[in-house]
């Protein structure tokens, strides 16, 4: 019997197929899932701002891009997947408050996506799909067996990429 295993804000979880992961409510956060294919261990990040240097005393690992998808891959390589192997798929990132404006505190979706994008390129890690951007939230549940992020958001029809 295969589990749903909840991800909640600022948080991190690991997995091994035929468990699967979910996080509700992406707004301008984004979430990272990650895959390795052979031993089909996968795992979701739900990142919440881009960067930790820009915080001092910061305890919350999952928080960040930077140092939540380096987390997320050290729990998986604990559980057997290999680094070389491993794929993304991510989704989130949305402008959620109407007003146009070149803050960087407003871009805060903006500015997540392209975090993540910098941290999986570092850590050599392709991203295979993303959904990112618009202006609505979304809640995705993430399959390690067949690597299928699926998303759904209120007033649009489901979709996997």
């Amino acid at each position: 019997m295969s589990e749903v295993i909840k991800v909640g804000m600022a948080d991190l979880k690991v997995c091994v197929s035929p468990d699967s992961v979910t996080t509700l409510g992406l707004g301008s956060c984004v979430g990272i899932a990650l895959r390795d294919p052979v031993t089909k261990i996968g795992g979701l990040a739900h990142i919440m701002l881009p960067d930790s240097t820009a915080i001092r005393n910061n305890s919350n690992i999952p928080k960040f891009a930077d140092t939540g998808i380096e987390e997320l891959v050290k729990q998986m390589v604990a559980k057997g997947a290999n680094r070389s192997r491993m794929v993304a798929k991510i989704a989130g990132g949305a402008q959620m408050f109407a007003f146009q404006t070149k803050s960087d505190m407003a871009r805060i979706g903006e500015r997540n996506v392209e975090a993540s994008k910098k941290k999986l390129k570092e850590l050599g890690i392709r991203i295979l799909a993303e959904d990112t951007g618009k202006d609505y939230g979304r809640t995705v549940i993430f399959y390690p067996e067949t690597g299928d992020f699926v998303i759904k958001a209120v007033g649009k029809s489901q979709s996997v990429i």
